[in-house]
């Protein structure tokens, strides 16, 4: 059992010194990862890398909302996801009408490796939620890569799913996505800015 996981444990069972100890434990991964995510973001972004990562170390472990990880893997999964939550609440607050609203395509493939605006995370977002009702764990798998910006291998690991297995449910979920995206894009044509 690694340290983490032993950690993990205490905290479900409500040792309250169990936090402090899981925080220098995965402090620098959480941060690799929001560092990740955080560069693709748009040039003049507030939020940064370390208050990223305080706020979803927050939510993961606040005594109310604090949830029951089985591994390391898991609670990945939960920083994954707290993060998501993070910067579509940001995105979400950044966009509203008075600041301009509106949307744009996204191409998953190269927002990926590129820049995702706001506006595209916003509906990216939107067709996850619908994502995640039909394929849960392929959704699993788009929010720890795409947002947290877990490597396929990594993901995979924190899934406990094969390598091959993770590359084809990125490519499915990829292509639905896209193929919602599309859809979406067609029924609310893009305003002019």
């Amino acid at each position: 059992m690694s340290d983490v996981t032993r950690i993990l444990s205490a905290i479900e069972q409500g040792d309250p010194q169990a936090s402090e100890q899981l925080l220098p434990l995965v402090y620098e991964e959480l941060r690799r990862l929001a560092a990740q995510k955080m560069a693709q973001e748009n040039p003049g972004q507030t939020l940064q890398a370390t208050a990223l990562v305080h706020e979803a170390y927050v939510r993961l472990v606040d005594k109310e909302d604090a949830g029951v990880w089985d591994h390391r893997g898991h609670f990945f999964a939960a920083a994954a996801e707290a993060m998501r939550r993070i910067l579509v609440d940001n995105a979400r607050s950044k966009r509203s009408l008075k600041r301009g609203g509106g949307r744009r395509r996204v191409d998953l493939e190269a927002n990926v490796v590129g820049q995702t605006p706001r506006e595209d995370l916003l509906a990216l977002d939107e067709v996850l939620a619908k994502f995640t009702v039909r394929e849960p764990v392929k959704a699993q798998l788009v929010k720890m890569h795409f947002f947290a910006g877990l490597t396929l291998r990594e993901t995979a690991e924190a899934l406990s799913i094969s390598l091959a297995t993770a590359e084809r449910y990125w490519a499915y979920a990829r292509t639905w996505l896209f193929a919602e995206l599309e859809e979406a894009e067609k029924d609310s044509p893009r305003e002019n800015l």
